[in-house]
């Protein structure tokens, strides 16, 4: 199976970085609000939801934003996996490019592009991010650079079920772009892979449930990205002394 390559902090731009590091806070001030109150992510989606079942949604109708065109849900059903649950996050039909239609899934107006899982543990932090294969979410199939162009584009902005964790997933999507960007291009070249035994076969094949996994902790890559910005910030003074002296 084909190698799944995270870019190198060194190919990310200046944006890049500092929107990722942006993020970070964002989260921490999640965590912040809700640790305060003896709370966290995964409690506050399941809160007022009545038992826990496998493979049920949290919230039950899911949480969608209308002006963003954003959705997301929480469950849990994978037993072989040492995983509380995990959130499956959105983009519909208002998001996506126009114009571009799947090859299998809902079409048109129906359109929804899955973006990325997100793996939970029970004290409700984030371990993994994952990519998963068309018929788990019954999605549109769209390559990744189609929804790479809109990735961005994701926000739940407003309170309903916890405005933190509305807040803290938006954040999460921020913070580890690069790491779903690779997510998303690793998934198609796994499906492009299996190609010859047909692109709907493969898109429907139940032996192939998730095409790849990152793991994710939000103060190791904070970190890294603040490494990287020192290392920056270093270079650019040596390049502007040595231009202050070739000047004099």
């Amino acid at each position: 199976m084909t190698e799944l390559r995270i870019p190198q902090l060194a190919s990310l731009t200046d944006n890049q970085v500092l929107t990722s590091l942006a993020a970070v806070d964002d989260i921490r001030e999640c965590y912040r609000v809700l640790e305060k109150g003896g709370l966290n992510v995964v409690g506050e989606v399941l809160k007022g939801q009545g038992p826990f079942y496998e493979m049920d949604h949290y919230p039950k109708e899911d949480v969608y934003d209308r002006e963003t065109a954003s959705q997301y849900y929480y469950h849990a059903h994978r037993d072989d996996y040492a995983e509380h649950g995990h959130f499956h996050l959105f983009l519909r039909h208002a998001a996506l490019s126009e114009g571009v239609e799947p090859v299998m899934g809902p079409a048109g107006e129906d359109r929804v592009a899955h973006l990325v899982a997100v793996s939970m543990d029970a004290w409700g932090y984030p371990t993994d991010l994952f990519a998963v294969n068309r018929w788990v979410t019954d999605e549109s199939w769209l390559p990744a650079e189609t929804i790479l162009r809109v990735l961005d584009r994701f926000a739940i902005d407003h309170a309903y079920p916890s405005w933190p964790v509305n807040r803290w997933l938006t954040a999460i999507v921020r913070c580890f772009r690069p790491q779903i960007e690779a997510l998303l291009y690793h998934r198609d070249e796994v499906i492009h892979q299996r190609q010859a035994q047909g692109l709907k076969q493969v898109l429907e094949d139940r032996s192939l449930e998730i095409t790849g996994t990152v793991p994710i902790d939000v103060d190791s890559w904070a970190n890294k990205l603040k490494a990287e910005q020192k290392k920056r910030n270093q270079a650019r003074r040596i390049q502007q002394n040595r231009s202050s002296e070739y000047t004099r």
